[in-house]
């Protein structure tokens, strides 16, 4: 119970932080100003109190710590359950549907390799936006630029795009299970479960894949 808990409030930190970057990503609509000027403010943002990137520090370090923690329940929880039914964990339930196995959705079935995606999407996102290391379309000290440099390319926004999708089922099964955890899952609302996570779910991805798309069908830059 502990460690699906740890999964819940960690996932809950990372789903707020996927809120707030969407907004901030959508702030590109505002020109090149507008977005520098609120990328410069994250890296003072405290101040004085708090050296120059010293907020975003303190954020990445929570958010590293939420991810290794999110992993680490997430694998011990499939490998204990791998264990249980001696490596045969998707077939312990049946229905009228589906006799020979469970019935699971694709979001619930794509879960562990979808993180394996997003993680390895979360490097390359890094190296690209934030450190600047990996540059398509040109490097740039505007963050506006190297925004819009790189989503200028086809490839790179299929990689976003490919990227999200895989953020948006992860989303989907990982709000479901969520509230199933704090125990609110009851039978009569199910539906509206069902709906709300779905909802939340399609916002985010659609909301992180306008900015790629207007810059590649030059809407913006």
């Amino acid at each position: 119970m502990a460690l699906k808990a740890a999964m819940a409030i960690t996932g809950a930190i990372l789903v707020l932080f996927l809120i707030a970057h969407m907004y901030g990503n959508l702030m590109i609509f505002g020109g090149q100003e507008a977005f520098d000027e609120y990328s410069h403010h994250l890296r003072v943002l405290g101040a004085p109190m708090l050296p120059t990137n010293g907020f975003l520090w303190i954020m990445r370090v929570v958010l590293l710590a939420s991810v290794l923690i999110h992993m680490y329940a997430a694998f011990t929880l499939w490998n204990r359950a791998r264990q249980a039914t001696a490596g045969k964990g998707s077939r312990r339930y049946h229905s009228k549907k589906n006799r020979t196995g469970v019935q699971r959705t694709y979001a619930s079935f794509t879960m562990r390799w979808g993180g394996v995606v997003i993680a390895l999407f979360v490097l390359y996102h890094l190296l690209h936006l934030t450190t600047n290391h990996i540059a398509p379309g040109g490097a740039s000290d505007s963050p506006y630029e190297r925004v819009v440099n790189g989503f200028q390319i086809w490839w790179v926004v299929l990689t976003y795009f490919i990227s999200m999708l895989a953020v948006g089922f992860h989303l989907r099964h990982g709000l479901w299970s969520a509230v199933q955890t704090l125990g609110k899952n009851k039978a009569r609302r199910q539906r509206a479960i069902n709906a709300v996570a779905t909802a939340v779910a399609v916002a985010i991805t659609v909301g992180f894949l306008i900015p790629p798309f207007s810059v590649l069908f030059g809407l913006v830059g």
